[in-house]
């Protein structure tokens, strides 16, 4: 792991051409839809359309994920969004595309993100340190949001200079460079867990169950992330209108609010970068639940002449949003042994996903009965109080404290199996362990890999 900073550097490159192009073309498809149907619906079916098989699959993708090479996971996955959108530019050169088959082709697409995605978190344990995940996931959030701001102003550029089959053509060159660059590096991929291979796909989810159960809080974390996510879903969807209803703004003053919070997300991954941070990961979620909440509620109770205020918020609220996420990802990948991550993280998407469809799809339900400024209080207020919340459950805490070795804990039983020697109970960060001689005493995380190493070899 010693040149991890090399090959982060190779796959960010790879995944930043990616990830902006396909920013550049959903906008651009969004951009079409709207210029071709003027129909809030079509667009409705059209997010529909991108989410809900991801969504569905989410739930078993994880268990291949885990079975096969994640490399070749990625690569084949990437490939295949890449040629879903490239039967889509032909279609559109030909002038034979229909909304249906548009809707279609977002559906494939969806369903190779269901595998991309959750391969290339559970792949970032197995190339850095785990002291330095924290930091990883700042840079990958600052990706994501430089390609967030960047992607809808090219995307509208595009197509107004390009006719939409070579516009699509761009994020066809974009997964051809992030799967050349995956070439370029080695992914390993875990030790297996005891019964691999011999398991059907719902042994393999009860298993993945299993270890989340395993660590205690956890599957209090990730309800609570779930339930966090339900409530500000609906919140995000409408910043769009509570820029042009409440505060009585214009489409600048729309695309203006939308910049402002991608250029915070992109600050709190920039923050994250910066350095290695050694504080409790719970803690810094926790505290992020309470300002994006705090942020949420303040927003609603803004009067119609409090746009600049509103920006500001918005501002604090994409860096909040930017660090929380990031944080969450690294507790999952410092927790989870790297055999599982993959199940975990897809189940975990997958099951978080299905309520922000609900939030997408009752926003205008939301806005007419409930009210845009009601909903930033009353989202605000349920985000602020699971903050609280957290802060209140000991073992919640204890859970970010063990940032660094947490996966030792499997990584010794492994050697325990492999060498059979006379076993002897010692505790190692607050967890116990049975160990063999002369490894009988409580050890350093470095010690503990180097043993790992040196016997996985054999």
């Amino acid at each position: 792991m010693n040149n991890w900073k090399k090959v982060f550097t190779i796959i960010w490159t790879g995944q930043f051409f990616s990830i902006l192009t396909s920013s550049v073309v959903n906008f651009a498809i969004i951009l079409w839809l709207t210029f071709e149907t003027k129909s809030a619906e079509t667009l409705a079916f059209a997010t529909i359309a991108a989410l809900l098989p991801q969504a569905l699959l989410g739930i078993f993708s994880g268990v291949f994920i885990d079975r096969w090479s994640r490399k070749l996971t990625m690569i084949f996955s990437d490939s295949f969004i890449a040629l879903c959108t490239l039967l889509l530019a032909i279609l559109f050169y030909f002038d034979q595309v229909e909304v249906w088959q548009i809707y279609l082709l977002l559906a494939l697409r969806s369903v190779g993100s269901a595998f991309h995605m959750p391969a290339m978190q559970a792949s970032i344990p197995l190339l850095a340190p785990e002291s330095q995940l924290l930091r990883i996931a700042g840079i990958n959030q600052m990706i994501q949001s430089a390609c967030s701001i960047a992607g809808p102003a090219l995307g509208a550029l595009a197509i107004t200079m390009l006719d939409m089959t070579y516009v699509l053509m761009l994020d066809v060159i974009g997964a051809a460079i992030a799967c050349t660059s995956l070439l370029f590096v080695k992914i390993p991929n875990p030790e297996p867990s005891e019964n691999a291979g011999e398991q059907n796909i719902l042994q393999d989810l009860r298993e993945a169950q299993r270890e989340v159960y395993s660590h205690k809080s956890m599957p209090l974390l990730l309800t609570l992330s779930i339930l966090a996510t339900f409530f500000i879903m609906p919140v995000s969807v409408l910043f769009p209108l509570m820029t042009l209803n409440h505060f009585s703004g214009d489409a600048y003053q729309m695309s203006l609010i939308e910049a402002i919070w991608g250029a915070g997300a992109l600050l709190g991954g920039v923050a994250l970068s910066a350095r290695q941070y050694k504080i409790n990961k719970i803690v810094l979620i926790n505290l992020m639940y309470i300002v994006l909440g705090t942020g949420f509620m303040l927003s609603g109770l803004l009067p119609p002449s409090g746009f600049i205020w509103f920006a500001v918020l918005t501002a604090i609220e994409g860096v909040t949003g930017s660090i929380y996420y990031a944080s969450f990802t690294a507790v999952i990948q410092t927790k989870i042994a790297p055999a599982i991550l993959g199940r975990v993280f897809s189940i975990y998407m997958s099951i978080s996903m299905l309520p922000s469809m609900l939030g997408l799809m009752s926003t205008g339900f939301i806005a007419d009965h409930v009210g845009i400024t009601n909903t930033f209080v009353i989202g605000g207020f349920v985000v602020l109080i699971i903050g609280v919340i957290s802060f209140c459950i000991p073992s919640l805490l204890q859970v970010g404290k063990l940032t660094v070795g947490e996966n030792t804990r499997n990584i010794l039983k492994r050697i325990q199996h492999k060498r059979g020697m006379v076993k002897r109970k010692c505790t190692f960060n607050h967890l116990s362990f049975t160990l063999s001689p002369p490894y009988s005493s409580t050890i350093h995380y470095k010690k503990a890999f180097s043993i790992y190493q040196i016997f996985s070899r054999k």
